[in-house]
């Protein structure tokens, strides 16, 4: 299958990042290229972009689509975790914007043997890098039933987070659980039928949430943002779309948190933690995508964009 992917937010996005002609920007995200390749349209001379991604199908994907401009682009297969050792190699120390679009890509769900849909009957693997051992089919398989709980209930949020993690067990204990078909009868077998007619898919709560364990998602999310808002220079901007509440609520928090760093109390007259403002949050709402965009594209409904700018 081509790498198709439709960039959400992406008029929004490319205004936010207050693009400079001659400035340095990262897609840490680069997936097929999409934003990548309206940035680049932007960029003058000397302008640039580094695209980072640890899905090599994307990077094969974006560097055919981004190849009329040349030396403008660098392409590194990384995760965005890694994004200010892999510039340091490059010799960039600061950047003039950088996006994250957080969401799984069209191609990785409808790419059946990628083990990311329970809408298709595949192995279960799920992982963004394949050069990673660990698949989705050592989760549902090795952890144990307390691990199971937490996973579902904390990255699912799913209320019968016990009942299928209880259900897994079980089923495994018959022979080992392989595909996503297997997962996604197990999951359904779990939860009441009078609350999968009008809450969408039974089995999404439980993938998501396998998925986000697997790639450590939230854990590379929240390490490193301090890290990129660090990397921007003054007026450079940090563009990042979330598409479920627990991504974006450490977004949330981390931007606040980098423009009102004092740990000092309340009744002090003044500041003596000495920490100050790194920049300032743009959207004090989070944009989300028009009419006509969820008309065309309903992957995109839940959708966020913050945007921070360095001070």
């Amino acid at each position: 299958m081509e790498f198709g992917h439709r960039s959400v937010l992406l008029q929004e996005t490319i205004d936010g990042l207050a693009i400079r002609p001659d400035g340095i920007y990262v897609d840490g995200t680069l997936g097929g290229g999409g934003h990548s390749l309206e940035v680049c349209k932007r960029l003058g001379p000397k302008g640039s972009i580094v695209g980072i991604d640890q899905d090599a199908d994307a990077i094969k994907a974006a560097g055919i689509r981004l190849k009329d401009f040349g030396e403008k682009v660098t392409i590194v297969r990384s995760n965005y975790c890694e994004m200010k050792s892999r510039l340091h190699e490059l010799g960039i120390d600061k950047v003039d914007g950088i996006i994250l679009d957080l969401g799984v890509s069209s191609y990785q769900l409808d790419t059946a043997e990628r083990g990311f849909s329970y809408r298709e009957d595949a192995p279960l693997d799920m992982r963004m890098d394949t050069r990673q051992k660990m698949t989705a089919r050592d989760i549902v398989n090795d952890y144990d039933e307390k691990e199971l709980y937490r996973v579902i209930r904390d990255y699912g949020e799913d209320k019968f987070a016990k009942n299928i993690a209880k259900h897994i067990v079980t089923e495994r204990g018959k022979g080992p659980v392989v595909t996503t078909g297997q997962l996604t009868e197990i999951v359904r077998r779990a939860i009441p039928m009078k609350y999968q007619k009008n809450s969408g898919h039974p089995a999404k709560r439980t993938f998501q949430a396998i998925r986000i364990e697997l790639n450590r998602e939230l854990e590379v999310l929240r390490d490193s943002l301090d890290d990129m808002i660090g990397l921007l220079n003054p007026g450079g901007r940090l563009c990042i779309i979330t598409f479920h509440s627990l991504e974006d609520r450490i977004v949330k928090s981390a931007f606040r948190k980098n423009e009102h760093p004092c740990t000092c109390p309340a009744d002090f007259p003044v500041c003596v933690c000495g920490k100050v403002p790194k920049g300032s949050i743009v959207t004090r709402k989070p944009i989300l995508p028009g009419q006509e965009e969820l008309r065309e594209n309903s992957r995109s409904k839940s959708a966020k964009l913050r945007i921070f700018e360095r001070a």
